[in-house]
């Protein structure tokens, strides 16, 4: 009999990768059983997709009440009120001032690109600038602003023009924020006239790059800048957002509002919604018709957000992603003092992550990374490599995790890196 691999080679586009052979079957909070009845304790959440753990029973809920009123209509064409709903809750926890405008999308890309438009359309500048590190999306203009190659840029072509990276702050690699912001200087002076740079985008913390976290006053002084020279500042918050960080939204810990924020993921606990949330003046500038799209704020998906808000408010999930990320960072410490191969353990909340070295050397060893990887998904847990040098393991478990199988899988993490290093 073919097996699931052998069909899933036959049929499916070898560009689109896969993390392990695990065929789901069914999933609950932070477990995953596959069709033969094995169960994984999943701590890469559908990549910070479900931090409110698969199929929490109000999404679940929330979703079956509006799939037993109707399932789509399209928003421009006859519109309903929980989209409007959806989008004063979001101008209302934003980070910012000011009156406040929201449009809904599908994927993290579509709102990534649609912010760019916005700031292309208010500004009438070209011009947007990167980090290093920073990933964006897949379609053109998201892996233009990805500063990453491998494997998102490579084969693909000439990138979208008027795209510029700078160097993302990572003292771990020498950078430090001056390092940046000097770079960002010789940017204007050199390649790009400020008054033509419409928007500056920045990942609180970077998350396919490696999880690293701006450094305190890093985007204080991006937000000085822009406005300085009239440019807005999109915080991409795809991944960071919804308590990952142990706040709402990870620019919280920045002390700074910008002015676009885009957003996807932990947003629908399971289905597809983003948005981009702006000062209104912003977001009003394009005409009607330029914004929007056929399945952009499915009903279903905006039903599943507004469950979603509820949770993380009702089950104080924003604090338990703290308490959640100490124990786990402090787990890490202990282990480290054993495995010298540990040369960083960080990141806001439960948004946490090791990084690894050969052992007595400043060399990044993706190979370590991924036997961790490999020896936990042998007993059951499921992880997610990252960053420019696949040298990171980023944990990304649902915040509502049980205590019980938290601890069984910090148990399997502590097994995993030590088998690693035999």
């Amino acid at each position: 009999m073919t097996s699931l691999t052998d069909r899933r080679n036959a049929a499916i586009s070898r560009g689109v990768g896969m993390t392990t052979q695990v065929y789901a079957e069914r999933a609950e909070n932070a477990e995953i059983w596959d069709k033969d009845g094995n169960r994984y304790i999943d701590f890469a959440a559908g990549i910070a997709v479900v931090n409110t753990g698969h199929r929490h029973p109000r999404v679940v809920e929330a979703v079956k009440a509006q799939l037993d009123r109707f399932t789509h209509t399209c928003h421009q064409v006859v519109p309903y009120e929980n989209y409007v709903a959806l989008a004063e809750r979001l101008n209302a926890l934003v980070p910012g001032e000011g009156p406040r405008k929201t449009a809904f999308y599908t994927t993290g890309a579509e709102a990534v690109e649609n912010a760019v438009k916005i700031a292309r359309h208010h500004t009438g500048r070209a011009g947007v600038i990167a980090f290093a590190g920073g990933f964006h999306g897949r379609t053109f203009l998201g892996m233009s602003l990805t500063g990453k190659v491998q494997p998102y840029k490579a084969g693909f072509g000439p990138m979208m023009n008027d795209i510029w990276h700078l160097p993302f702050p990572n003292e771990l690699h020498g950078v430090t924020a001056e390092d940046a912001l000097a770079a960002l200087d010789r940017l204007f002076k050199a390649d790009i006239d400020p008054s033509r740079v419409a928007a500056i985008i920045v990942e609180p913390a970077q998350g396919e790059g490696g999880f690293y976290e701006a450094p305190p006053g890093f985007i204080q002084r991006l937000r000085q800048i822009c406005d300085q020279y009239s440019i807005l500042l999109i915080a991409d918050e795809v991944q960071t957002g919804f308590a990952r960080t142990g706040k709402l939204f990870a620019m919280e810990h920045h002390g700074v509002a910008a002015d676009l924020t885009c957003m996807a993921k932990g947003l629908g606990g399971g289905l597809p919604i983003s948005a981009v949330t702006g000062r209104a003046d912003v977001m009003d500038s394009p005409a009607p018709g330029g914004l929007g799209g056929t399945y952009a704020g499915n009903p279903l998906a905006v039903a599943a957000a507004h469950a979603v808000l509820d949770v993380i408010a009702d089950e104080g999930l924003c604090d338990r992603a703290t308490r959640l990320g100490q124990r786990l960072k402090q787990r890490l410490a202990g282990i480290a003092e054993t495995v010298p191969e540990i040369v960083d353990i960080r990141g806001p909340g439960f948004m946490n992550a090791v990084e690894f070295n050969i052992a007595g050397t400043d060399k990044p060893s993706p190979d370590f990374a991924n036997r961790v990887r490999e020896e936990a998904l042998a007993r059951k847990l499921i992880l997610l490599t990252c960053g420019v040098h696949g040298n990171v393991i980023r944990f990304l478990a649902p915040l509502t995790i049980p205590d019980a199988v938290f601890d069984e899988a910090l148990d399997i993490l502590e097994a995993s890196i030590q088998a690693a290093r035999g």
